[in-house]
């Protein structure tokens, strides 16, 4: 069964840093995209980030620009997001989500990760 688990959220002060953490099994990230979206309450599911299987292409929403990053390690299986620069309004769920190609529909997401910044 393809599976997706997320890892790595938490409680951190603005300004601080968290690096998420995806898992993928079954199935091989060679493969696929993998992407990040997040739900805060009361708020629409937002897409953060996503790379590409094809050339590690990178795309991010205009409000993490600069301050996300994602990354894929092909042999653990696993995709990151480094988060800095954390702010309150990135407080949310995040969770990893399977494509095809990125901007495309997922078929495949984790359980999610919260992640709340508060001082």
């Amino acid at each position: 069964q393809v599976q997706l688990v997320e890892s790595g959220g938490g409680l951190v002060q603005p300004g601080g840093s968290l690096r998420l953490s995806c898992a993928a099994s079954i199935f091989s990230l060679d493969y696929y995209a993998i992407g990040w979206f997040r739900q805060a309450p009361g708020k629409e599911r937002e897409g953060v980030s996503c790379i590409s299987s094809s050339d590690s292409s990178t795309y991010y929403t205009d409000s993490v620009k600069g301050r996300f990053t994602i990354s894929r390690d092909n042999a653990k299986n696993t995709v990151y997001l480094q988060m800095n620069s954390l702010k309150p309004e990135d407080t949310a769920v995040y969770y990893c989500a399977r494509y095809k190609v990125c901007g495309g529909p997922s078929d495949y997401w984790g359980q999610g990760t919260q992640v709340t910044v508060s001082s």
